[in-house]
């Protein structure tokens, strides 16, 4: 049985992440800004957890004490859509701070309960590759991604020597709020998927670029 710590638990992917390591018998630490009726219904310890503040993030790591977690789920993010003729740089300043900064923030500040053996995975999405943008748009959201892929190649090297693997995980184009309920799939189906990928993760495959489907993408 696994201890693992999500981020972002309150709704969609981070939610159903943790109903289905919950499900499985593992130990899951749930943290969010604000939780929800549907994460305190699974019966899981839940924690409050700003990604953006190192204060909240330091209360969090006092708060476990000495535990140890063994998978580190980085799955907080936000998504506002724009485009060159309608920038917003106030939005991709926030998307920055959330999506690149905060699983850098979290990891370092729970660097203390990570162990030999220990997952970090940070959710990114393909809308950060470079080699897979055919369609623009979206500047912030991107940018924030593709940031934050290189933010997890430089910890699959830095944390390999103390044997803890890192993981880029798109989860594809699933239905739920921040997609406005567009997608090719549920958040209960890519967590599924996502699972396996968590699974089947060693320090072989550290700092590599996949999809929850099982295929690696470009950077």
């Amino acid at each position: 049985m696994a201890t693992v710590l999500v981020t972002g638990a309150n709704r969609g992917i981070g939610l159903a992440l943790c109903r289905d390591f919950h499900n499985r018998g593992d130990t899951v630490i749930a943290t969010c800004r604000n939780s929800s009726d549907e994460l305190e219904a699974l019966g899981v310890e839940v924690h409050p957890l700003d990604v953006t503040d190192n204060g909240s993030i330091e209360a969090l790591s006092s708060a476990l004490s000495s535990r140890t977690i063994d998978v580190l789920i980085n799955n907080a993010g936000v998504l506002f859509g724009d485009s060159l003729h309608a920038l917003d740089y106030a939005a991709m300043e926030t998307q920055f701070q959330v999506n690149t900064l905060g699983p850098l923030r979290v990891t370092h500040g729970l660097l203390s309960h990570l162990q030999s053996g220990s997952k970090v995975v940070i959710i990114t999405s393909r809308m950060g590759s470079m080699a897979d943008n055919t369609s623009g748009r979206s500047y912030g959201y991107r940018v924030s991604k593709a940031a934050v892929n290189m933010v997890g190649t430089n910890l699959a090297q830095d944390l390999a020597p103390e044997g803890i693997a890192v993981l880029l995980l798109h989860p594809g184009y699933v239905r739920t709020g921040m997609t406005g309920g567009r997608g090719n799939w549920e958040a209960n189906e890519a967590s599924q998927a996502m699972v396996t990928r968590i699974d089947e993760l060693t320090l072989k495959q550290s700092g590599a670029f996949w999809h929850a489907e099982g295929q690696q993408i470009p950077w």
